[in-house]
């Protein structure tokens, strides 16, 4: 009788932990990641682009940066990424903040109307002269900052059902700041409550990104969960190779019609080294960049791809880098450091 109740009571806190996970976006085998029309498998990502602005109003005043033209912004960005979605793209991730462009609800629509899956983030962005931070972040705590990244991964965003599939952060240029820092802090708190993977604008800023891969090592967080933004701008390549080998993603997240066989030697490196499994490959494109014009970001299908199956590169390797790594970078899972 003991042992049927002890059976019972043990299956009933299995089916409440399941069913709390579900509701946080949290997949019990971590198998999931959230887009702006709900948690998919990770199989479904599919041929994704980790690092891109479906909109943003980048260059305005924080209070305006959530105001856009809907008209004219559904217009532009409606078309474009159909056009996208026909060149083999089944997944987007908008890397635009709260307090800089931030807008679920426009995100939601877009991916309605054209079966382009997004992924939108939670966060707040340290770059930009700090500009975009919000002013009550530089007196509330590391602790206060995460509890609220983390209630718009359990509850949702801005009074919505949509949740955030990443962190996106941002550091400046120089010694890394107190209150770039104090938001990294807060970051990997929330990693450790949320398994959301930090996707960090770094740059060329190697001694920030030290920083950043110390302070995982002080709070016991892999450096898997950790995205190196903009690394393509840093120019000594044995650099990022060195972190790729300690587990860090390399996001080459510049590609432009321009510069595909500068990539390519890039990605050549990475493959020389056994490392092509930590590269994410973007543009940093924008589908309305302040109410005007397009910055391109379909590339990569469009040239990169071509120019790299023409330069030996192999459809398994290609896939490796555009299918297989944003799903295992950005899987939802607490990624504690080994002992």
């Amino acid at each position: 009788m003991k042992l049927r109740l002890l059976t019972g009571g043990l299956l009933i806190i299995c089916i409440l932990m399941q069913t709390a996970c579900q509701e946080s976006g949290l997949s019990r085998n971590g198998d999931v990641i959230n887009t702006v029309n709900g948690a998919i498998k990770l199989e479904a990502l599919g041929f994704a682009l980790t690092h891109e602005h479906i909109m943003s109003n980048y260059g305005k005043a924080q209070d305006e940066a959530s105001i856009y033209d809907e008209t004219r912004l559904l217009a532009q960005t409606i078309p474009y990424l159909r056009q996208l979605k026909s060149l083999g793209v089944h997944s987007v991730f908008d890397c635009t903040t709260a307090y800089f462009g931030r807008r679920v609800d426009l995100l939601q629509r877009i991916s309605d109307s054209t079966g382009i899956q997004i992924i939108t983030n939670t966060g707040f962005y340290g770059a930009a002269a700090d500009r975009y931070i919000p002013p009550f972040a530089y007196q509330a705590s590391v602790g206060d900052i995460s509890k609220i990244w983390v209630d718009e991964f359990t509850n949702g965003i801005d009074g919505t059902h949509i949740k955030p599939g990443f962190v996106k952060l941002g550091f400046d240029d120089g010694a890394p700041s107190d209150i770039d820092t104090k938001l990294f802090i807060a970051g990997i708190l929330t990693h450790k409550k949320t398994g959301l993977t930090l996707s960090v604008h770094t740059g060329n800023n190697v001694e920030t990104a030290n920083m950043q891969m110390e302070l995982l090592q002080e709070y016991d967080v892999d450096p898997s969960a950790w995205i190196w933004v903009h690394a393509n701008k840093v120019t000594d390549v044995q650099v990022l190779l060195a972190a790729a080998n300690k587990g860090a993603w390399i996001s080459l997240d510049g590609v432009n019609t321009s510069n595909i066989m500068e990539y390519i030697d890039v990605i050549k490196s990475f493959r020389s080294q056994k490392l092509l499994h930590k590269i994410l490959l973007s543009h940093d494109g924008n589908g309305f960049r302040a109410g005007g014009g397009i910055r391109a970001f379909d590339a990569i299908p469009k040239d990169l791809v071509p120019a790299m199956l023409a330069s030996g590169f192999t459809q398994d390797e290609i896939d490796q880098i555009m299918v297989q790594n944003p799903a295992k970078a950005f899987k939802i899972a607490i990624k504690n450091a080994l002992p």
